[in-house]
């Protein structure tokens, strides 16, 4: 059983497993992408490669690699950890999606599921007040 402690706020070592595990992901992802070596996957379906090369051509995934950075350097930094992980369930939101309905298989199955297993993780330990947001 994985027991984040909620009271020292994500002191546990699940919580830091996760942390590191999302941080790292993210740095890689945001900045490779500023890179020359084009280590960017389109996805293996015609809609999975016109969704990601719309959001290329459009300049939004730029914006999405940099908050990506952001993201990652607070996480990693363990600095502002519930403002970065709330930021990135928009972004987490948008890759569940291209990997769950646009570009569908079993690689792309675990990257969906891990990522928003991790962004969960990085939550868990402030519950309590983030349901409180969705009482009416």
């Amino acid at each position: 059983m994985i027991v984040l402690d909620a009271q020292g706020r994500g002191q546990g070592a699940a919580f830091t497993a996760a942390r590191i595990i999302y941080g790292g992901w993210f740095l890689f992802s945001g900045v490779e992408y500023f890179t020359p070596f084009d280590l960017q996957p389109l996805g293996n379906t015609p809609l999975a490669q016109e969704f990601t090369l719309a959001l290329i051509h459009s300049g939004l995934f730029a914006l999405i690699k940099v908050m990506e950075v952001v993201v990652a350097l607070l996480v990693l930094a363990n600095r502002a950890v519930l403002p970065a992980a709330l930021a990135s369930v928009p972004l987490n939101v948008v890759i569940g999606y291209w990997n769950f309905v646009l570009d569908p298989g079993l690689v792309e199955y675990i990257f969906g599921i891990v990522t928003l297993l991790l962004n969960a993780i990085l939550l868990w330990p402030w519950r309590r007040e983030l349901i409180a947001l969705l009482r009416w």
